[in-house]
């Protein structure tokens, strides 16, 4: 399966919007995030927005670290060697290549900030899911915390959950008690757990954008995929294990869709059935990534394809009746958050500044040349929208990644929208912000070089001047 089916027929090159526009969508992006630094410091006035350096849950904070020089020896291998490898290496290398190069990027740009601090203590702190792992596993059975669960939800609650732990439906606290009940206890377990997870997103991408738009398109995006300031935020955090799953759903999906008509029956099947229950995980992993059923609706819309639709809610079905079982209902366990989430920051930080700082928060997770890309992307977005009228030759090449990405936009704007996202998103966001990436692909190839650059600099920057926490 991880090769997949054969790729979407080949399409000539994608227009070029020219470079001009580039540098100024370049340009505008990094306007918009300085105006949300400007302007949310000055709203910031007896700590309102709950932030020290907004938009961002992070600290200013200039330093060096013993990270530094092996994370500049991999931004420089990236950039120099990064295009020219995604080019030329076998499909199934260059799969198993991007997730060995993430997991290293990933680790050395954590490691900046010290391997404690960065790696090993990033998941033990008071927030966090660890925090409630050891009385958890003492519980009589994971029947009792899923009975109790929405019963301590509540910011008023005798012996509330942490933030993390209550923030999020049962199944992310019980992902780290399942690691300690297996022997992996504590940070350094939990932390490369979740660092092999989200090093994994770009190969899963990679296979999607491959079925959906063609193997030309989806190795020009993989050095970008991989070298992505996203990373920063990816090392070390549970949001990129969510985003890792929600990635393999889709792929998974793209598979089993273009493989209906291709591969044996057991094999589609199977790949749709497994997207559903890392559907079906995703929902109990976090409430908000229900919306990436609008990335899976759209792999089905580009490929025409609904037969694997039954497997998928099958596989969802799973963790549905397995939960709801054990005594803890999503939509009740949802409502309550919404309460807690409005009685702490959430009801005290603007909707008018974090509407669009959320937003400008994104500059810094997907990178100067994503930016440059939309403006690619965006002449591009009503034509390639229009192939999925019924009648009309389904979207190819480089249209297929318009409306891919287009999908993920969608995703993220709802998600702003509900002002559910109020701060923080540089990280929550990150199962849509992998989507993004790959826009970079439409880039001309002769610059493509100059802004995986911006890519890495960017990544190099954000992990030198801020001290981000979570």
């Amino acid at each position: 399966m991880g090769a997949g089916p054969p790729p979407a027929p080949a399409e000539a090159e994608p227009p070029d919007a020219g470079w001009r526009g580039e540098l100024v969508a370049a340009a505008v992006a990094a306007v918009l995030f300085a105006a949300s630094a400007v302007i949310g410091t000055a709203l910031n006035d007896g700590d309102r927005l709950r932030l020290q350096s907004p938009p961002l849950l992070a600290s200013w904070s200039p330093h060096l670290g013993p990270g530094t020089v092996p994370a500049l020896l991999a931004a420089g291998i990236g950039v120099l060697y990064g295009p020219t490898l995604a080019r030329r290496l076998p499909w199934r290398a260059l799969l198993v290549a991007s997730w060995a190069a993430a997991t290293g990027w990933l680790l050395v740009l954590a490691w900046i900030d010290g391997w404690h601090r960065g790696v090993v203590n990033n998941l033990e702190t008071k927030h966090e899911y660890l925090r409630s792992v050891d009385e958890i596993n003492a519980m009589p059975g994971w029947g009792h915390f899923l009975d109790g669960f929405v019963a301590r939800i509540p910011i008023d609650a005798v012996d509330n959950w942490p933030a993390h732990v209550a923030g999020h439906p049962p199944g992310a606290t019980l992902t780290f008690a399942l690691l300690d009940r297996i022997g992996l206890h504590g940070g350094i377990w939990a932390s490369m757990f979740c660092v092999l997870w989200a090093a994994s997103v770009p190969a899963a991408v990679l296979v999607t954008v491959r079925v959906l738009a063609g193997e030309r398109l989806a190795r020009r995006a993989a050095p970008f995929l991989v070298w992505a300031p996203a990373a920063v935020w990816l090392g070390v955090s549970a949001d990129a294990y969510f985003a890792a799953v929600g990635a393999w759903a889709v792929a998974l999906l793209a598979l089993a869709a273009r493989g209906r008509s291709r591969a044996p029956g057991w094999r589609w099947r199977g790949a749709a059935l497994g997207s559903g229950l890392l559907f079906g995980l995703l929902c109990y992993l976090s409430y908000g990534l229900t919306l990436m059923a609008l990335v899976g609706v759209a792999v089905l819309l580009l490929t025409r394809e609904w037969r694997p639709v039954p497997y998928v809610l099958w596989g969802v079905a799973v963790w549905v009746v397995a939960f709801t079982a054990g005594g803890f209902w999503w939509y009740e366990g949802y409502q309550v958050l919404v309460e807690r989430y409005f009685a702490g920051a959430g009801g005290q930080r603007p909707y008018g500044y974090f509407v669009w700082a959320n937003v400008a928060a994104q500059v810094l997770t997907v990178g100067l040349a994503t930016a440059a890309a939309l403006w690619q992307w965006g002449p591009r977005l009503v034509g390639s929208l229009r192939g999925l009228a019924p009648g009309r030759r389904a979207p190819e090449g480089y249209r297929a990644l318009v409306v891919l990405v287009a999908s993920a936009v969608c995703a993220l704007l709802v998600a702003d929208l509900s002002g559910m996202s109020k701060a923080e998103t540089e990280r929550i966001w990150l199962p849509f912000v992998v989507w993004l990436l790959p826009v970079t692909a439409l880039l001309p190839r002769r610059r493509a070089r100059w802004w995986l650059a911006a890519q890495v600099v960017m990544a190099l920057l954000v992990n030198h001047l801020y001290r981000t926490t979570w």
